[in-house]
């Protein structure tokens, strides 16, 4: 969702993930991608975690594409 972002010129700046007690497992090819999904409210986190290196379930997905969707419009 990130470069389809960047490749429709939605603003892509994100800020930092300090919030976040996990914020230092996220790997650095990500950190900007998620910096952007949780400024954009697409990613919210779960009991003030990330929890980046889980697999996200299909309603988790389903939440943020809708929310992406949301946004767009």
């Amino acid at each position: 969702l990130y470069r389809y972002a960047q490749y429709t010129r939605l603003a892509v700046s994100g800020g930092a993930l300090t919030g976040f007690s996990d914020a230092g497992d996220v790997s650095d090819y990500a950190r900007d991608a998620l910096a952007w999904a949780v400024e954009v409210g697409l990613v919210q986190g779960h009991d003030g975690m990330l929890s980046p290196q889980d697999k996200a379930t299909r309603a988790e997905f389903a939440a943020i594409l809708h929310r992406f969707i949301e946004k767009a419009q």
